[in-house]
């Protein structure tokens, strides 16, 4: 499924242009005429980013009646460097200015993710750990936010609390003990679905084990604990790790053999891409 299609995003762009231009863009009625045409190009302001979010510069623009043609568009997962194109349109000058900054936004996060997530890729190079989201991301901006993940090289955690069972310290607390909320999720569980567990001990990864988890989130564990976890879920259920993960400490992590690192940072605290539009008038 393309971008566009997949659920939820048609309405983010109207949501976004809605609260951009409201009753319409006064400067641009004042200073454009209606027929007047132009070029736009975006440009990246900054050493290196992976582009992310192309596919939504016609459907924001077509909103505005900027009646746009792209004439050049970087590729999804593009590297691109300081002063290299990302994107040339042409169209209505009326239209590219009012869905400038909406564009802008999108490609900024989106490329900001994408990058941040080739980082984390490239820091666990070598091993077979996946890097995966979490759902600490923007209100509404989920669907965009984890597409924008997957360009960057890395992998998709559950999109939301309906796509698969995590129990948590909290659930844990709730049920009893770790064996006892795994029971209770089996019971209600579709066989379909796995069961993941959230692990704050090596003593609770063993109960785990016990009750047949399908995946145990390690969550803040030292190394040593990790290391320690990797030889006792050998061959016996997958291991996750969450907590503070950074750049720094991703490649050691990696390296004790876990299968997933969950990273928040991806979405939760990422610095938007560096992008700009210049427009020119024909």
């Amino acid at each position: 499924m393309d971008l566009i299609h997949q659920p939820g995003v048609a309405e983010q762009i109207e949501r976004a242009l809605a609260e951009d231009v409201g009753l319409g863009d006064v400067t641009t009625a004042a200073t454009v005429r209606p027929d007047a045409r132009g070029r736009a190009r975006i440009i990246v302001k900054e050493e290196e980013i992976v582009f992310c979010g192309g596919p939504l510069i016609a459907p924001v623009l077509a909103r505005c009646g900027a009646q746009a043609r792209i004439r050049k568009l970087a590729g999804e997962g593009a590297v691109l460097r300081r002063g290299e194109l990302a994107a040339e349109i042409e169209g209505l000058l009326a239209g590219l200015l009012i869905g400038e900054r909406t564009a802008l936004n999108f490609l900024q996060l989106m490329s900001g993710i994408a990058t941040k997530t080739a980082q984390f890729v490239r820091a666990v190079a070598g091993t077979h750990a996946r890097i995966v989201d979490t759902r600490k991301t923007h209100p509404g901006l989920r669907a965009v936010e984890k597409y924008a993940v997957r360009v960057g090289g890395g992998y998709n955690h559950r999109f939301g609390l309906d796509s698969g069972i995590l129990i948590k310290d909290n659930h844990i607390a709730a049920a009893g003990s770790v064996s006892g909320a795994i029971k209770l999720a089996r019971q209600a569980a579709p066989h379909t679905l796995k069961i993941e567990v959230e692990c704050e001990t090596v003593a609770q990864l063993e109960e785990a084990i016990a009750a047949a988890a399908d995946v145990v989130l390690l969550d803040n564990m030292t190394l040593e604990d990790i290391r320690r976890a990797c030889q006792l879920a050998a061959g016996r259920v997958q291991l996750e790790v969450s907590g503070n993960v950074t750049l720094a400490t991703a490649g050691d992590i990696a390296r004790t053999g876990v299968d997933l690192i969950s990273v928040g940072e991806l979405t939760h605290s990422v610095r938007a891409a560096d992008l700009s539009m210049r427009i020119e008038a024909f």
